[in-house]
């Protein structure tokens, strides 16, 4: 069994995070770039799962700068067996529908039979990039699992719905998200990260998959950005026999009630 985690660089949020508001595009030299938790912990659930079982490879895939390597390193390190890296001056400022379609194709050509991501990205937060994979990819999808199981055959899990929670089952090929109540990751090992270090790692560029980003990168049309305002003093309301109609009046004034 192959399986492909997607994994993210993505600006610290522990740091600063701004938007550049010419291009509308994050400013990633604002804060340091780090492995997103979120998929930290769908490797962690790949390298758990090929633990227990004979005959499970992971292999990570990420789109991103050249830089982005010393994040799938750290990755690695967790212990999956390989790496793979999508990186081309095209794709800058790519949108969610090409990053879906270069993915998915560098999905086929690394071949697989369960991907695993994140649901959330804590940059972009989009959430439906997996769903997206999945049809590029012709295969199901079952996103947001608070809990996995995999078989040789199949991949079953938990999502929390409204009052309740839903229990989903897909058959291999699939694609799956994971939420934030996995596991934690690992902390890496000094022998993980020095094995990291001679794991295989391959690079593609939009020829090697064979795609053509266009002359209009990205493809969705962004009508403007701007700085969230400044947070001002709130309005304080003081009982002298009238502070419930005032309440009741700011509460319409904002449509709250």
């Amino acid at each position: 069994m192959k399986i492909v985690v997607l994994v993210k660089e993505v600006p610290d949020s522990y740091g600063q995070r701004k938007l550049n508001l010419t291009t509308g595009l994050a400013d990633r030299a604002a804060s340091d770039p780090v492995l997103d938790e979120i998929t930290a912990r769908a490797v962690e659930a790949a390298v758990s799962h090929a633990e227990s079982a004979e005959g499970v490879e992971v292999a990570l895939l990420t789109m991103g700068p050249e830089s982005a390597e010393a994040t799938l390193r750290k990755a690695l390190a967790m212990g999956a067996d390989s790496a793979h890296l999508v990186t081309d001056e095209q794709l800058a400022g790519s949108d969610l529908s090409l990053t879906a379609e270069v993915l998915a194709a560098a999905i086929k050509k690394i071949g697989f039979d369960l991907v695993i991501a994140g649901d959330l990205s804590s940059d972009g937060a989009a959430g439906v990039l997996p769903a997206m994979v999945a049809e590029h990819l012709g295969v199901a999808h079952a996103t947001s699992l608070e809990s996995v199981t995999i078989t040789e055959a199949e991949v079953t899990g938990d999502r929390p719905s409204y009052g309740g929670t839903v229990s989903l089952k897909a058959e291999l090929p699939a694609v799956i998200s994971v939420s934030e109540r996995l596991p934690d990751p690992r902390f890496p090992g000094f022998k993980g990260i020095m094995s990291a270090k001679k794991k295989p790692l391959e690079r593609y560029s939009l020829a090697d998959l064979g795609i053509d980003a266009g002359a209009d990168v990205p493809r969705s049309i962004m009508l403007s950005v701007s700085e969230t305002p400044a947070r001002t003093a709130g309005e304080k309301v003081v009982d002298e026999g009238e502070a419930g109609k005032q309440l009741a009046e700011y509460l319409i004034g904002k449509k709250l009630v």
